[in-house]
């Protein structure tokens, strides 16, 4: 667990950042966990699941005789002993529900407002995750601000006909293939805020939903060409050129790591002059050796306390003007 001195010299940091408009959050499966109680079990329909809980449920469906809580192998296995429709018909079943956002997903949705109250200019941010989930965007809607989503065209009823593309659906419900993300300008972060979803996504149609789960689609994903080829331009330049604050990863999962390589990897080419941050409870030798690796540091604490000691100071923070 982090000290006080430590968390409060990170969350100067970060405030500081985050009011200058210079901080990406990236968010993982552990954000839909950030409001569980200490030893609460996940139940099927009641809440998201992480990675290890969805890992579980899909080996006990499937009987894929696979222990652990290695969602892509479980999911191989499940897709070669029955198919992939029946694979995703379950994770529809799981993802696609009335689920209440979480003090995490509000936190995001809520620092349009913060930066009114602080008399600030707006400043739209760009949101990664792996969730397949919408959680973030009801917290967005429930909060009356605008935005877009970009995801990324896997497998599933969307994939089968653009794979390996971006689909943007703008605030007014258009939607566009990313053809040449070099020339794509229309994807932005100058109106309204972006949330990129790099591994799919669950969607209500679901003609729209895309899934990348599995060792193929993970192996697919690496071979696709660079992210400049994959990400609009305009998205590509902030990504580089910003503060990361990972939320709710473990680096040992080496499925998140696919992209975060690629962005990784491109950071050091040039754009290795901002620091990153991941806050992750009780991270293991692995975690942190990998996070160590690629020049992100660790803070320590649970994910609620720290979004509740963030926005505090936040609201509290010396602005530059």
């Amino acid at each position: 667990m982090a000290d006080d001195e430590d968390l409060q010299d990170h969350l100067g940091a970060v405030a500081g950042a985050m009011l200058d408009g210079d901080v990406v959050p990236v968010l993982g499966a552990g954000v839909n966990l950030c409001d569980r109680s200490a030893g609460e079990r996940w139940e099927h329909g009641r809440s998201l699941p992480n990675g290890s809980e969805l890992a579980e449920m899909v080996a006990r469906k499937f009987a894929t005789g696979i222990t652990g809580d290695d969602l892509v192998r479980v999911s191989q296995a499940a897709v070669l002993r029955r198919g992939t429709d029946p694979l995703f018909k379950l994770l529809r079943d799981v993802f696609v529900g009335d689920y209440a956002p979480t003090s995490a997903h509000r936190f995001l949705a809520g620092l349009p407002a913060l930066r009114a109250r602080r008399g600030l200019d707006p400043c739209p941010q760009l949101i990664v995750t792996t969730n397949y989930d919408g959680l973030l965007e009801r917290a967005f809607t429930e909060a009356g601000e605008p935005f877009d989503v970009l995801y990324y065209l896997g497998e599933g009823g969307a994939g089968k006909r653009l794979h390996g593309k971006f689909l943007h659906v703008d605030a007014e419900g258009v939607r566009r293939t990313v053809e040449t993300p070099n020339r794509y300008l229309q994807a932005t972060i100058e109106e309204r805020t972006m949330i990129l979803k790099i591994h799919g996504a669950a969607r209500q149609d679901p003609t729209e939903d895309s899934w990348v789960i599995t060792e193929d689609h993970y192996i697919d994903y690496l071979t696709r060409t660079t992210l400049s080829e994959l990400i609009p331009v305009k998205l590509l330049d902030k990504l580089l050129n910003c503060n990361l604050l990972f939320l709710g990863y473990a680096m040992k999962d080496w499925n998140v790591r696919v992209m975060l390589h690629r962005i990784f990897t491109q950071r050091r080419h040039g754009h290795d002059g901002w620091a990153s941050w991941a806050v992750q409870l009780d991270p293991d030798r692995i975690d942190r050796a990998l996070w160590k690796k690629n020049n992100v540091s660790i803070l320590a604490i649970e994910l609620k306390r720290y979004v509740e000691q963030l926005e505090a100071r936040l609201e509290t923070a010396e602005v530059w003007r």
